[in-house]
């Protein structure tokens, strides 16, 4: 665990690191979009889906869970997906998770939100799924980030602590959880935008951010935040990676960003996995 509460500076990093793991294996990346149902397809781990009890809601949250390869119970990480919902790479993001220790657990945040109370996949496409998730308002966020939280704690191989991640869409409301959960061990952001303010005062666990430095809608927010965050006291360690675009976790290979993407994404992943085990352990 690290010593009290920090505000580290925020950092442009332009080297590249080679670890050659496959996505799926200790270590390695998760996979890129286009390759996220094929490592899902060859992963050696237990993933399956699972139906949370959500108070005065009609349908059951459907959530994606993966368990990690270990003989000891292991710290969960909630997975909030980006705006593109419920898909095979925020599967693909929670078995790579699985596959460094952590239980890794995935709701489908558009669940009952479809035709005859589907979830993401019953929306008919991309473009529907973008326009529903805008529908869907802060406290039913809360309310079923805080369900599957529940559902996780009672896991019989799980150890208690508990960290979420998100990205875009879901990295907004990572940062959001944070302020709405003083109970969480750990809260990674992946460029998406921090709470208001005054907000920040409520945060009680430590926060690390990941941008792209091409990413100005988003990484504009960084040092104002670092700044709110420094006054409040409270941890937060941005990450800014030069030339990397909005999704670089998701784009590793996007051919308009060079090789920016893919460097940006060889440092975020192994910093996003020391900060989570950091506070998990």
């Amino acid at each position: 665990m690290r010593p009290g509460p920090i505000c580290v500076l925020s950092l442009v990093i332009t080297s590249s690191l080679s670890f050659g793991a496959a996505p799926g294996t200790p270590g390695g990346l998760p996979p890129d979009a286009d390759n996220a149902k094929a490592a899902l397809d060859k992963s050696p781990r237990h993933g399956e889906w699972v139906d949370i009890a959500v108070p005065d809601k009609k349908v059951p949250l459907k959530a994606y869970i993966v368990y990690p390869e270990r003989s000891d119970k292991a710290p969960v990480v909630l997975v909030i997906h980006e705006i593109f919902g419920e898909t095979d790479w925020v599967r693909g993001v929670a078995d790579q998770l699985a596959a460094d220790g952590f239980i890794a657990i995935a709701p489908d945040m558009l669940s009952g939100h479809g035709p005859n109370g589907g979830g993401s996949d019953s929306l008919g496409g991309q473009q529907n799924v973008m326009a529903k998730i805008r529908e869907v308002r802060a406290p039913e966020v809360m309310a079923d980030l805080n369900a599957t939280r529940d559902y996780a704690l009672k896991l019989p191989a799980a150890s208690g602590k508990i960290a979420v991640i998100g990205f875009c869409w879901g990295g907004g409301n990572s940062f959001a959880y944070a302020v709405a959960q003083p109970g969480l061990s750990a809260a990674v952001v992946y460029y998406g935008v921090p709470p208001k303010n005054d907000d920040m005062a409520k945060i009680k666990a430590p926060v690390a951010g990941f941008y792209g430095g091409d990413d100005a809608r988003i990484t504009a927010t960084v040092k104002p935040t670092q700044a709110t965050m420094g006054s409040l006291k409270k941890t937060y360690e941005p990450h800014v990676y030069e030339g990397a675009g909005h999704g670089f976790l998701r784009a590793q290979n996007d051919p308009n960003r060079g090789v920016a993407n893919m460097k940006a994404s060889e440092q975020a992943w192994p910093a996003t996995i020391q900060f989570l085990r950091d506070h998990t352990q």
